[in-house]
C-alpha cells in the first residue's frame, strides 16, 4: 500500500532510526532493459530462478518509489531502459538495509511510478535513475513541480560528466524554474540526520566489479553531492552526480564490491529517507 495522498502543508511524521549494523542478505538480479511491471508470481534471478516478493501488499511507513521517465533519443539508441538500470534488485536489496539498519516500517516490494501518472502523489520519496537521459514534457514537469511543491523529496543519482549533467540539469531546470542547484556544505542536515558523512565519496558502479576502469575523465572523477531547495530552505531534490549509489545497492552483497563505498550508499540512502519524512 502507498502512503497517503500529499496535501499541501501536509508533513510526515518524524521516524526513528536505529543503527543496527548486520549483513545484508542476496538479492535478485534483473536485467534492466524492461520496461514492463512485475509478474505476479515474482521476478527472475541471476540464475534464472523465481524470486517471489515478500508482501506486495503489505501496509508501511515508506516505500522505494522508483520514477520511470521517457528517453532523449540519443540515450536510447539502444533500447536500454535506463530508468531502469539495477532495478530491481538495487531497490529490493536497499529496503532490506533500510529495514536492518533502521526502525523504518518498510514496505518489502518497491514501486514504479510512471512519469504520466497522477499515483505520483502517493509516494513522498521517489528515485530517479540516470537522470542524464531523461526526456520530460511540459505536463511531466509542472506534475513534478507540484509534487515537490507539496512536500514530495526527490533522489536524483547516477548521472556521470558534462554532458549527462546538462541534460539532468535541463530537466531540473524544467521541474523547478529559476531555482539554484547547490553543492551540499559539509555541516548540511541531510548530511547530519542519522549518519555523518563529511567525506564525498566516490560510488562506483558496475565497472568496477566487471575489472573495468573506474571513470577518471576531468568531468567525471570529482564526485558532487547536491541539492535544490524551496523557500525555506528545504531540500526538494538531492543530486549525487559522478556516483551509481544505485549499483553500490545492487552489488552490496558481493565480495568483489567495496566495503566502505557500498557503506556510504547505504547511509546516504537512510539520511535521504529520514529527512524527507522529517522535513
Amino acid at each position: 500500500m502507498s502512503f497517503r495522498r500529499i496535501n499541501s502543508g501536509v508533513r510526515w511524521g518524524a521516524v526513528a532510526a536505529g543503527m543496527l549494523l548486520c549483513a545484508l542478505g542476496v538479492g535478485m538480479l534483473f536485467s534492466a532493459g524492461g520496461q514492463q511491471a512485475y509478474e505476479s508470481n515474482g521476478i527472475i534471478d541471476m540464475d534464472g530462478q523465481r524470486f517471489p516478493p515478500e508482501n506486495p501488499n503489505e501496509k508501511a511507513e515508506w516505500t522505494f518509489a522508483r520514477f520511470h521517465y521517457d528517453l532523449g533519443e540519443e540515450f536510447g539508441y539502444y533500447r536500454f531502459q535506463r530508468w531502469a538500470a539495477d532495478w530491481p534488485k538495487a531497490d529490493r536489496q536497499f529496503v532490506r538495509g533500510v529495514k536492518r539498519l533502521t526502525l523504518i516500517e518498510a514496505r518489502s516490494t518497491e514501486h514504479v511510478v510512471d512519469a504520466n501518472s497522477d499515483d505520483l502523489f502517493n509516494w513522498p520519496w521517489i528515485y530517479i535513475e540516470d537522470a542524464g537521459a531523461w526526456r520530460l514534457s511540459e505536463k511531466q514537469a509542472a506534475r513534478l513541480r507540484e509534487y515537490l511543491l507539496r512536500g514530495g523529496f526527490m533522489m536524483v543519482d547516477d548521472s556521470h560528466g558534462n554532458e549527462e549533467w546538462e541534460n539532468v540539469v535541463a530537466g531540473l531546470h524544467m521541474i523547478l524554474p529559476g531555482r539554484s542547484i547547490e553543492d551540499l556544505a559539509n555541516a548540511d542536515e541531510i548530511l547530519h540526520v542519522v549518519y555523518d558523512l563529511d567525506d564525498r565519496v566516490q560510488v562506483p558502479g558496475t565497472r568496477y566489479i566487471w575489472g573495468r576502469r573506474w571513470r577518471y575523465d576531468a568531468d567525471s572523477a570529482t564526485p558532487r553531492w547536491r541539492a535544490i531547495r524551496d523557500d525555506k530552505g528545504r531540500i526538494l531534490v538531492a543530486i549525487c552526480h559522478n556516483s551509481d549509489v544505485g549499483d553500490a545497492w545492487e552489488w552490496a552483497d558481493s565480495a568483489e564490491y567495496p566495503e566502505h563505498p557500498a557503506s556510504v550508499a547505504y547511509r546516504l540512502g537512510v539520511n535521504y529517507i529520514i529527512y524527507a519524512m522529517t522535513h
